[in-house]
């Protein structure tokens, strides 16, 4: 990944309240020369900006954390003011989404071609796009990402639709350093324990396929609001 610092392009503005200054200072700016930008949009009036980023210094924080961090700054032109929501998701077609359903043009949230991995193959990139688009079907649940090899990234999502036959999906992605490419694949659960045990057996090394969702809905998708319902326990396995 390059080496490129965000410009949050607030000079001259401060945090809206106390409470903004600290969370800024606590969750962006204290990590600010580890992040790197893989996108960003700005609007004209520049009252707001988007930005999809990689924080490096997760691979020195809690193993498995996800790396990703989606980003909208909200600036008050007149009053030279600003706040913000972020969100840290595991993989960056979840960010992309996230910032989508605040907002930002689809294509602007695009990864340019010299951040991370090229998709490997037309899969990954029919359902990184579902994914950037279906923003409000399932909820995350939880996610590993392993940055030591074999490095992948596993992700549990639960449906917020009852009425979903498979409410439990899995993302798988791989990535391939020779060649510099990721796959990503989907899997559908009846349940959150059939679920874990395909988690566990992966973690464990077992060569144990992803069942597929359904061809009638082959749709994973992720929160506007990350985090919703409120999670199960994560899935066991999760040390380096």
């Amino acid at each position: 990944m390059p080496s490129y610092e965000p410009d949050f392009r607030l000079d001259d503005y401060q945090a809206a309240d106390d409470r903004v200054d600290e969370q800024f200072s606590q969750h962006i700016a204290g990590d600010q020369d580890m992040l790197t930008v893989l996108a960003e949009h700005h609007t004209s009036d520049d009252r707001h900006s988007f930005y999809v980023l990689h924080n490096q210094s997760v691979t020195w924080d809690t193993p498995g954390k996800p790396q990703m961090v989606a980003l909208h700054l909200q600036r008050d032109v007149a009053a030279r003011t600003f706040r913000f929501d972020h969100a840290e998701l595991p993989l960056p077609a979840m960010a992309q989404s996230w910032l989508i359903a605040r907002g930002c043009p689809e294509d602007k949230t695009l990864l340019s071609r010299d951040t991370g991995t090229a998709p490997a193959d037309d899969a990954t990139r029919t359902l990184e796009e579902r994914l950037r688009g279906d923003g409000d079907h399932f909820a995350l649940l939880t996610s590993y990402t392993r940055d030591s090899p074999p490095e992948q990234t596993t992700v549990l999502l639960r449906a917020c639709d009852e009425r979903e036959p498979l409410p439990f999906r899995v993302l798988l992605e791989e990535i391939d350093t020779d060649a510099w490419t990721h796959t990503l694949r989907e899997g559908g659960f009846t349940t959150f324990e059939a679920a874990t045990r395909w988690w566990e057996a992966h973690w464990y090394g077992e060569d144990v396929p992803l069942p597929a969702p359904p061809a009638s809905d082959r749709r994973a998708a992720l929160p506007s609001t990350p985090g919703r319902p409120v999670p199960p326990a994560p899935p066991r396995g999760h040390s380096r």
